[in-house]
């Protein structure tokens, strides 16, 4: 959803003069690294972030996805090793087409000689996969060769997903048994993590770097303004919010200033067509494409209630966007959000168009600063800096 600007750094090719040698590095093998600027790398300003904050104490060498294998120059600490992939991500592709089928041998081949030679070309203490598949099976197998010991950070994806594949679960299994330590960025997902892997699992909060803060105190009353912020994908629930909408009533709308939707995905046709059909029956509902780190900023900061509405999750990035922007929540009881959300806004009673048209008449009656004391005490749970001492803490890396 965010993204660092490209023209931060330079290309450089195979052969390109700069290197990392002198000073042990973490390589961070990741499918999630941004390419773009348009905001579509969904986890990836996570991961730059990240990167950048451990980059702090030493080198870092990150593998990922990228238009063509070459190698560039991040920051003076941050070398990325990309490899070549399709633009659909590699979840996306389906094994029983041929033609897909080539695409992901094509790309597990690439990422792992991406990992391979970002090991080899220098120093490296600890090799760090974000997350478990397929970033984790190429730290396994360049980790056996190399010695060099690799740890796993696991997605709802790794294992809500992929983990109930027969023969993928087996090998997930592996991937975790043989880490150095595990994370996982919300508590029942490490919990699941911990039962398919047979070892301990800690949990580590995903969060990205907050400049800002959000000046005017909280509305205390109605009309307001709610964000829906991510992609487009049935797992993130946005067809759910676009049915919900559809139900609420007159009175509803009168307390409603705007609803934005902002993103891209695989659900493009279906939400523009139900965006299209809300705004010729009159409803205020906003639709704009990926927004880069500083627009969606500012949307968070316009909104007076953040929409999370999916079906599948742990604790998505952007909820602690929205603490650390003083944002309260809409979410559905999924994950570890009923966990945490209760005393920062409103969870639906379940996963289902009526209940999220139910849970946006209960905050559209609820005045948003009703939450600022419990958003303040949650926004100090994701700190960034925390986060990488933690990593390195964890991961036995010193600066040196």
């Amino acid at each position: 959803m965010l993204a660092i600007p490209d023209n931060r750094h330079s290309r450089l090719g195979r052969n390109g003069e700069h290197s990392m040698n002198g000073r042990r590095a973490i390589v961070m093998v990741t499918t999630s690294f941004p390419i773009r600027a348009d905001g579509s790398e969904a986890a990836g300003s996570f991961v730059s972030d990240l990167t950048e904050e451990l980059a702090r104490h030493l080198p870092v060498r990150v593998v990922a996805p990228g238009p063509r294998s070459t190698r560039e120059r991040w920051t003076d600490q941050v070398e990325v090793f990309r490899f070549a992939a399709p633009n659909k991500p590699l979840s996306t592709l389906a094994p029983w087409r041929p033609a897909e089928l080539v695409a992901i041998h094509r790309v597990l081949r690439a990422g792992e000689h991406a990992t391979r030679e970002a090991v080899q070309v220098g120093p490296t203490s600890h090799i760090l996969a974000l997350w478990a598949l397929p970033s984790g099976h190429w730290a396994r197998r360049v980790s056996r060769e190399t010695g060099v010991p690799y740890s796993v950070w696991t997605l709802g994806s790794d294992i809500w997903s992929l983990g109930r594949i027969p023969l993928v679960r087996g090998h997930l299994r592996r991937v975790l048994r043989d880490a150095h330590t595990c994370y996982s960025d919300g508590f029942k997902l490490a919990e699941d993590t911990r039962r398919i892997g047979g070892r301990e699992v800690a949990f580590l909060p995903s969060t990205r770097r907050i400049e800002r803060t959000r000046i005017a105190p909280l509305k205390s009353a109605p009309p307001y303004r709610l964000l829906f912020l991510g992609r487009w994908h049935p797992n993130k629930g946005v067809d759910l919010l676009i049915d919900a909408l559809r139900l609420l009533h007159e009175d509803d709308w009168r307390r409603i200033e705007a609803v934005e939707i902002c993103g891209g995905g695989p659900l493009e046709s279906q939400v523009k067509q139900g965006v299209a059909e809300l705004r010729a029956s009159g409803r205020p509902v906003e639709l704009r494409g990926y927004l880069d780190k500083a627009a969606a900023e500012d949307a968070i900061l316009r909104a007076d209630y953040l929409l999370i509405p999916s079906r599948i999750e742990s604790i998505p990035v952007v909820f602690s966007d929205a603490m650390k922007l003083g944002c309260p929540v809409v979410c559905s009881p999924v994950g570890d959000l009923p966990r945490i959300a209760t005393d920062v806004g409103i969870v639906a009673s379940a996963v289902s168009v009526v209940a999220w048209a139910d849970a946006l008449r209960a905050a559209l009656a609820t005045a948003p600063s009703t939450y600022q004391a419990g958003i303040a005490s949650q926004s100090t749970m994701y700190s960034l800096d925390g986060l990488a001492l933690q990593v390195l803490q964890t991961l036995g890396a010193g600066a040196g």
